[in-house]
């Protein structure tokens, strides 16, 4: 464990449950969470019988676990609230946009989706007003040379004329935005490929697979891979007019397009507003891995998986509904985001349907961060219930009911919540497990690579 200045009743805390009689099994359930930072505790117990007999074949209670109770984890996305159910989620998202890249046997996607145009696009979020930056060449406009770590990047150069409602109101209207954009896009394509609406569902589908992510001056914005299939998804060609020249003329047209837009009407000191798409739109083709490109297969999945695990915490803002403003002020959130809160408050009576104080902390924003389209590739469910699936399989192997048949088994249970989280004793000890695996993780990851360079390399 690494030397920590800890307090004396923390330290306390963790003497007492590293000496415990039960320490060891504690442990081995921390392990079996990946050390999350907030388990789920559970109270009951699980019988396995024979259906024909009536037999017993296991029994397990939580009445001879540490303190009585069986620790899970909690699942959370955010690696703000939990590194290692992150780190799982993370790892769900790349599998997920990689399969829709390169495909997957063991989900039905094919290798043949390599061939099926796809592009990896930026759309941004309009200017509510100039920031300060790091231009590629020159200054920022208020005369500085800003460090990249400098926290005065990404906030208003002017405070009072900056548009910090319309800010808040595009994240939290641009779910909808998404949804225009897709809708015109699909009528791009078909207009380049001389085709009616009805007549490009027969012989192509639309796919993909995005993320958001918050810029930080506060704006969110969306990274897409967007893909064209055959008429019944990735296992279909998609049709021979089908080029990534096409489809990135098409996304360029679909942002700059009109109806791609969301009006939001006036109300009070507000004025009628119509969101679009900022002028930055990056479109670039996404290559297969090792052809020495950047857009590679894999590169793309593990950036959309790096921001699947992220909010607005960038800005500044908490990773958490926000009761007050003046828990601003006890987490001392900067002015700029704070003025983004605040204008989520000031506006929520006047839009009541779009609840911009239930999501201050978002900064507005209300939509899910990943999402895909329904054919793009597998499901984070699918892939969490194979690991449901292997963990049950071990835990089958060692109870010897490998072989029996699990038609034969009838299982009994009774499960009830009792709490979540550690004392603070345990999150020490906790976090330093997470440290463990984190670091087994990678050693075994660069293991690997060093074999395949071996392998290339003879």
């Amino acid at each position: 464990m690494p030397n920590l200045l800890l307090d004396p009743t923390t330290l306390g805390d963790l003497l007492r449950v590293a000496s415990a009689p039960d320490y060891t099994r504690w442990e081995d359930q921390i392990k079996r969470t990946g050390g999350c930072a907030d388990p789920i505790h559970l109270r009951g117990w699980v019988v396995h019988k024979d259906k024909t007999t009536g037999e017993t074949l296991h029994r397990y209670s939580t009445e001879n676990e540490p303190g009585g109770r069986l620790r899970v984890a909690c699942g959370n996305r955010r690696a703000s609230r939990c590194p290692a159910c992150a780190w799982t989620y993370a790892g769900d998202t790349y599998h997920l946009i990689r399969a829709g890249l390169a495909g997957d046997d063991r989900r039905d996607i094919p290798a043949t989706v390599r061939d099926h145009p796809r592009v990896f696009a930026t759309l941004t979020a309009p200017s509510f007003g100039p920031v300060h930056n790091r231009p590629d060449r020159g200054v920022c406009r208020c005369g500085t040379r800003h460090a990249a770590d400098d926290p005065a990047l990404g906030t208003a150069l002017d405070p009072a004329t900056y548009d910090y409602a319309g800010a808040v109101l595009f994240n939290n209207h641009a779910g909808q935005l998404w949804q225009r954009f897709t809708n015109r896009l699909r009528r791009e394509i078909a207009a380049r490929a001389g085709l009616t609406q009805r007549e490009l569902k027969e012989c192509a589908r639309l796919s993909y697979g995005k993320v958001a992510e918050f810029q930080k001056r506060g704006a969110v914005h969306f990274h897409a891979v967007i893909r064209i299939d055959g008429p019944d998804g990735p296992d279909t060609p998609p049709p021979s007019w089908a080029t990534v020249g096409l489809l990135a003329d098409s996304i360029r047209a679909a942002t700059a397009h009109s109806c791609t837009s969301v009006s939001v009407p006036a109300a009070e000191d507000q004025p009628t507003r119509t969101f679009r798409w900022g002028t930055q739109l990056d479109v670039r083709p996404v290559k297969a891995f090792g052809d020495g490109s950047e857009i590679t297969e894999q590169a793309v999945a593990s950036y959309v998986a790096k921001y699947a695990t992220k909010a607005a915490e960038n800005t500044g803002t908490l990773d958490r509904r926000i009761g007050e403003l003046s828990e601003l002020d006890r987490h001392q959130v900067p002015d700029h985001t704070r003025r983004l809160i605040e204008a989520c408050k000031q506006l929520d009576p006047l839009y009541p349907d779009r609840r911009l104080w239930a999501w201050a902390h978002m900064l507005g924003f209300r939509g899910h961060f990943s999402s895909k389209s329904r054919r793009y590739s597998t499901t984070l469910g699918t892939l969490r219930q194979a690991r449901a699936d292997f963990r049950a399989a071990q835990e089958h192997a060692a109870l010897g009911l490998e072989d029996v048949e699990p038609d034969t088994v009838l299982v009994l249970a009774d499960w009830q919540y009792a709490g979540h989280g550690h004392t603070p004793g345990e999150s020490v000890l906790a976090a330093t497990i997470a440290r463990d695996l984190q670091l087994n993780r990678e050693t075994a990851r660069e293991a690997i690579r060093d074999q395949l360079a071996d392998e290339r390399e003879c």
